[in-house]
């Protein structure tokens, strides 16, 4: 009985762990998937937008607080992309898509060294409000009462047991992730009515496909395009201020996550909200529990009933645990998607 409520312990931490990366991982790739759905442009320098949100917002937040700069860090951020659209990557975009690769990808040198530049190269204090600095709720795991669950921070006492054969184990969940997830899904809402529900919306889908047509209705295209590439920008930045306070704030934050919201993008599909949403989650919750998961491939290979030798295998591979291997498991779902389905799980293009 207590080893079925440890494992259900462990399933709800990691599940809720992978669901909160996951969520901030398409908090990054809504912002990179509006982008390309509507202008088929690949933002290179996505990521260095969330990099740039948090570092602009812990300024922010150091003189007039962490709320505030919760609204202003994403706005300055959408400014800067709608001004790099306008008066940059518009003049290449008539070359092709290779002018705008490398443009951006040259504007995430530039904002990473601008960063070192003006907040050095090691990680800033970011520190979250006081009402999210503890935990949302604490799993207490009982080994005679069973799972329980209290809300904020369980007093010591219900974490210690008077008896030595009672066992007792409080896992709280922190406050920033289950925030983090709230602001994912709001996020979600909105830009689907957006898109869906709105005028602008429809402009902006039109725009993508007959631009002439958008056009000769009176609706200025290129200013629709620097407010989306504004907008993914600002997506990008809200990120980087709750990324920033939930996980460190840091020159190196960008390529951390950089490549894989491109996985996310592509097995997502090309251009889909809701398969940039599914991907997310998916990746999250896999790699979060590769990570739990201390098992090496000769343990795994023996409950399966298996014999792997050393000698023929290698001692390398047989001692090679789960959690060595969760880096590079989005990489292998995209070679995957890629193979057995090149669209993506949710898209319309390859």
């Amino acid at each position: 009985m207590h080893r079925k409520i440890q494992t259900m312990e462990f399933f709800i931490i990691s599940m809720l762990n992978g669901l909160s990366y996951g969520l901030l991982l398409f908090m990054l790739s809504s912002g990179l998937t509006l982008i390309f759905s509507m202008m088929g442009v690949l933002n290179f320098a996505h990521a260095s937008f969330y990099m740039l949100g948090a570092y602009i917002g812990y300024s922010i937040a150091s003189v007039v607080g962490f709320w505030p700069a919760l609204v202003l860090a994403p706005m300055l951020v959408g400014l800067l992309g709608a001004l790099f659209e306008r008066y940059a990557l518009r003049r290449v975009h008539k070359f092709g898509p290779v002018p705008e690769l490398l443009i951006t990808f040259g504007l995430s040198y530039v904002i990473l060294e601008l960063v070192q530049l003006i907040w050095g190269r090691i990680a800033v204090d970011f520190r979250p409000p006081e009402v999210l600095q503890g935990p949302a709720f604490t799993l207490i795991n009982h080994s005679v009462q069973g799972l329980s669950l209290l809300w904020g921070v369980a007093p010591a006492a219900m974490c210690s047991a008077a008896d030595e054969a009672v066992r007792v184990v409080c896992s709280p969940f922190p406050a920033t992730r289950g925030f983090m997830m709230l602001v994912a899904l709001v996020m979600l809402v909105s830009v689907w009515l957006l898109l869906k529900r709105t005028r602008i919306g429809l402009v902006i889908q039109a725009a993508l496909t007959h631009p002439e047509a958008v056009e000769a209705l009176g609706h200025n295209v290129p200013a629709v395009f620097m407010l989306v590439f504004g907008a993914g920008a600002a997506l990008a930045g809200l990120a980087g201020v709750i990324g920033g306070t939930t996980f460190l704030t840091e020159p190196a934050m960008a390529a951390t996550v950089g490549s894989v919201i491109f996985v996310v993008v592509v097995v997502g599909g090309m251009g889909s909200l809701a398969g940039a949403f599914l991907a997310s989650v998916l990746i999250g919750v896999i790699q979060t529990f590769a990570v739990a998961f201390d098992y090496s491939v000769g343990t795994l290979a023996s409950q399966l009933g298996l014999h792997l030798s050393a000698d023929a295998l290698g001692n390398t591979f047989v001692t090679l645990t789960v959690s060595q291997v969760a880096p590079i498991l989005p990489y292998l779902f995209l070679v995957l998607i890629l193979i057995f389905r090149p669209k993506g799980l949710l898209g319309t293009r390859e």
